[in-house]
């Protein structure tokens, strides 16, 4: 079979890259995936948007809180609970295969949001049920996207095509919410949420249309172990190791709060902007577009970082962010949040990576993976029952306040994560006496 097609880059395509880039697209199936790949990034960041300003158009009198928690814990809760749950059945199938059914479920249930809406019949209930729905197989398909990557470059290209496909996706956290803002105040954000469906069915057709995707590495089928989100034998494993290590333990349970408290601000945002600023979705959007600016450059910046102790910058993370959270509560006037929010997506943005360096200096490299499975396996379910919880504390409180509570609250998580610490170090230091 002649595969010269394979081998042949546009010149005005490789001119325009780095060169570490530039050999990844004389792969035919690359050429095709990455488009599609950057597509339902762009779709999943309008929907960050548009999910949650449909809650709030649909919700009915005085309810608008509790189903714009309970959409956005629908479009992330059923994720992690498919990750632990469905590992048995599905880790042994196809990187492609895991990743077309992915697509399909998303492409089908978020496509059926805007018929209902069309119909209307969007019930609440129904809305919440068809997110939920949607996002059972993400986290398997987000372990498909990178296998199948491994799957179709040789090793050296891995590197580069994994950094590339993740510029997209934080690429899409600037630009999807921005264009749904836009968008959204000339169509129904239940149009928006199709488009998102949209980008998944092509994403669907073209992983389903590269050579090998429904078969495993060696070509014959599902003999091959694909990447899980979460391994549940080594999960439980790394919890046995990580309570013979209490610092890591330290590092677990600060960033667990940390991502549950960033969950009430996720759900209270959108209100804030409906009922305390009385404005449209185009806020909203530069919100979450000025937020996506400011966590790409913090999380460019990690790397200089580096140079400091990385306890205290990690604690200091945390501070940073909640500090910025405060002015909501003190009803500042939109151009000073929005200035609050960017730089707390600027102070915010270094925190994961900080976080992973963290558990690789403290852990034998022998134990690594199997304690990065347990640290994925415990905070897949922080963010998500953090929203949850977002639309009864806003009922009770109100938005701005919620927003600023959860800014307060982040902050004593830090000056608690700092006393601990230095119990810790104390205990270490002071020889014990008997």
């Amino acid at each position: 079979m002649n595969h010269e097609s394979d081998l042949v880059t546009p010149v005005q395509t490789t001119r325009l890259l780095p060169r570490p880039y530039r050999p990844l697209f004389a792969h035919a199936d690359f050429r095709r995936l990455l488009p599609a790949l950057a597509a339902s990034d762009l779709g999943d960041g309008m929907s960050v948007v548009a999910v949650a300003w449909l809650a709030i158009e649909i919700a009915p009198p005085g309810r608008s809180g509790m189903l714009l928690g309970a959409a956005l814990a629908a479009y992330a809760l059923p994720g992690a609970a498919g990750a632990l749950l469905f590992g048995r059945w599905l880790r042994r199938l196809p990187a492609g295969r895991l990743l077309v059914a992915d697509s399909r479920i998303r492409a089908v249930l978020l496509g059926c949001v805007p018929l209902a809406w069309a119909a209307g019949v969007l019930h609440p209930v129904l809305y919440v049920a068809l997110l939920a729905g949607s996002s059972v197989l993400h986290a398997w398909g987000n372990a498909g996207r990178y296998s199948l990557l491994a799957q179709i470059l040789p090793p050296e290209q891995r590197l580069a095509a994994n950094a590339l496909v993740s510029s997209t996706g934080s690429a899409s956290i600037i630009v999807g919410p921005a264009l749904a803002g836009f968008l959204a105040a000339v169509i129904s954000p239940a149009l928006l949420i199709g488009l998102d469906a949209l980008s998944f069915a092509v994403l669907a057709a073209q992983a389903g249309r590269l050579r090998g995707a429904t078969a495993g590495p060696d070509g014959k089928g599902a003999t091959a172990a694909t990447a899980a989100p979460v391994n549940a034998d080594r999960s439980a494993a790394g919890l046995r190791l990580l309570r013979k290590q209490p610092e890591l333990l330290g590092v677990l349970a600060l960033t667990w709060f940390f991502n549950f408290l960033y969950g009430p601000a996720e759900v209270a945002l959108p209100l804030h902007v409906t009922d305390d600023l009385h404005a449209g979705p185009g806020l909203l959007g530069l919100y979450w577009t000025l937020f996506g600016a400011g966590a790409v450059l913090g999380g460019l910046a990690a790397g200089a970082l580096r140079r400091f102790p990385l306890w205290p910058v990690t604690l200091g993370i945390v501070a940073g962010w909640g500090l910025a959270l405060v002015p909501f509560g003190l009803g500042a006037p939109a151009a000073v949040t929005l200035a609050c929010f960017t730089l707390g997506g600027l102070i915010y943005g270094p925190f994961t990576a900080l976080s992973y360096t963290l558990f690789q200096e403290r852990t034998p490299a022998a134990s690594l993976t199997t304690v990065l499975a347990a640290r994925s396996a415990a905070l897949l379910t922080a963010g998500p029952v953090g929203t949850a919880l977002g639309g009864p504390l806003i009922a009770l409180l109100g938005p701005r306040q919620v927003l600023a509570a959860s800014g307060l609250a982040t902050v004593a998580l830090a000056v608690v994560g700092a006393a601990v610490r230095v119990r810790g170090l104390r205990r270490v230091r002071t020889p014990s006496r008997r």
